[in-house]
């Protein structure tokens, strides 16, 4: 494995870590993931997403990844539909 490759993934993990405990903070509920592996799982996820409907709006293009905040509204989606989902299961 290439240096800058493991690095990009340390990286990926540390700001999907960050942006999951800014997300979990925003919207706080009873019924959000936690955990260290859950929530940079809901950064990485949330800044996928916020990639997505970027791209998908033409706010970015293609190849073009979400900013800081950008990922942390995804995150916040996710965290909705988390909560929205748990809310009919339980």
């Amino acid at each position: 494995m290439r240096r800058e490759g493991a690095m990009g993934i340390i990286g990926t993990i540390i700001i999907g870590f960050i942006v999951g405990l800014v997300a979990k903070w925003l919207h706080s509920g009873p019924n959000e993931p936690s955990g260290f592996i859950l929530t940079t799982i809901l950064g990485i996820v949330g800044a996928s997403v916020a990639t997505y409907l970027g791209q998908a709006i033409g706010w970015y293009h293609a190849g073009e990844g979400a900013g800081f905040i950008g990922a942390i509204v995804g995150a916040v989606i996710v965290l909705m539909i988390w909560s929205a989902l748990s809310r009919r299961i339980a």
